[in-house]
């Protein structure tokens, strides 16, 4: 099977463009807020937060922990405005940089109806998480059009067996680069062809609940991305949310899938379980890697960044869009 990558798009004879909203990229001694709007920071999560403090204070930056980040108010989480309500001042705090999500868990779309889209739009930020945060970062981009981040949480900076995740998204971060790497990362063909177009995601339960409604995103020409977690979603739940996702008209939608990380002690694979739902009815292009989701390698994805997938290309890695893309170059 051939390996492909995923590149930013460049029409014959133009520049790239950069998407409407781009945050600023990072700068050692910047400040980093930590929120917490899915499940609560309580018990052993306390102290693996405060460690992930030390690691980043240690890497030079400082760190600001929101007004409600370790409440329980409801006993199973914080209140959906209390998340909300965090999210918005962070976003409004001058001091404040980037925005990093401290776990995941359940019920960050309890924030949808409270998140102030309009004062984030005036004040774009680097937003960055994954497993439930799915909901958090997808539906931003969809109502303001800032490009968010699909990487690792804060807490994890502190349980990762490796510090790559870590190490990967402040590279990111900090330099300001779109590329997605590792470079010897391999990208399997699953299904070969050609397609461009922004890319949405994470985890496949939470976009599955995004699919209709009020609270809803846009498939319409996307590249999607899609991982999920082994222990919490046996084949028959994944097939579930594919069969609903598909039955709304998503894959009609669609220019390119993107397959990450799923391992379940069955064996069975997320490919497989994606392809018996697909049926053969879809040409588009699917790739598969095992660089993002539930897993220690975590690479850090740019939602609503326009890519591309060719199938001519060999190694998997989405290239610099320019050498400052965010914002201003120094």
């Amino acid at each position: 099977m051939r390996q492909i990558r995923t590149v930013p798009i460049v029409s014959k004879g133009e520049s790239m463009s950069l998407p409407k909203l781009l945050p600023q990229k990072l700068k050692i001694g910047d400040t980093i807020g930590v929120v917490a709007p899915s499940s609560p920071i309580i018990g052993d999560n306390i102290d693996e937060l405060n460690r992930a403090k030390e690691i980043v204070e240690r890497s030079g930056f400082k760190v600001k922990y929101s007004k409600n980040l370790f409440s329980n108010t409801n006993g199973y989480s914080s209140t959906a405005k209390e998340k909300a309500d965090d999210i918005n001042e962070m976003f409004t705090d001058k001091e404040v940089k980037m925005i990093w999500c401290a776990k995941g868990g359940n019920n960050s779309n309890s924030t949808f109806e409270y998140l102030d889209y309009e004062l984030i739009k005036k004040n774009p930020k680097i937003i960055c998480g994954y497993s439930d945060i799915t909901s958090i970062t997808n539906m931003i981009t969809e109502k303001t059009g800032l490009v968010t981040f699909s990487g690792t949480n804060f807490k994890t900076i502190a349980t990762d067996e490796t510090d790559f995740s870590y190490k990967q998204a402040l590279s990111r971060f900090v330099d300001g680069s779109l590329e997605i790497g590792p470079e010897n990362e391999k990208y399997i063909t699953i299904q070969e062809g050609k397609a461009e177009g922004e890319l949405i995601g994470g985890n496949l339960t939470l976009i599955r609940g995004m699919v209709a409604g009020k609270y809803s995103i846009d498939f319409t020409d996307k590249i999607l991305f899609l991982e999920e977690l082994g222990f919490e979603s046996e084949p028959a739940m994944v097939s579930n949310n594919l069969y609903y996702m598909k039955q709304n008209g998503v894959f009609d939608k669609i220019k390119g899938l993107w397959i990450g990380n799923y391992e379940h002690e069955s064996g069975i694979s997320l490919e497989k379980i994606i392809m018996d739902a697909l049926e053969g009815k879809y040409k588009f292009p699917i790739i598969k890697s095992n660089n993002f989701g539930h897993t220690e390698i975590k690479t850090v994805i740019p939602i609503g960044a326009k890519v591309e997938i060719n199938k001519k290309v060999h190694l998997g890695t989405f290239l610099k869009r320019t050498k400052c893309p965010f914002g201003t170059c120094p």
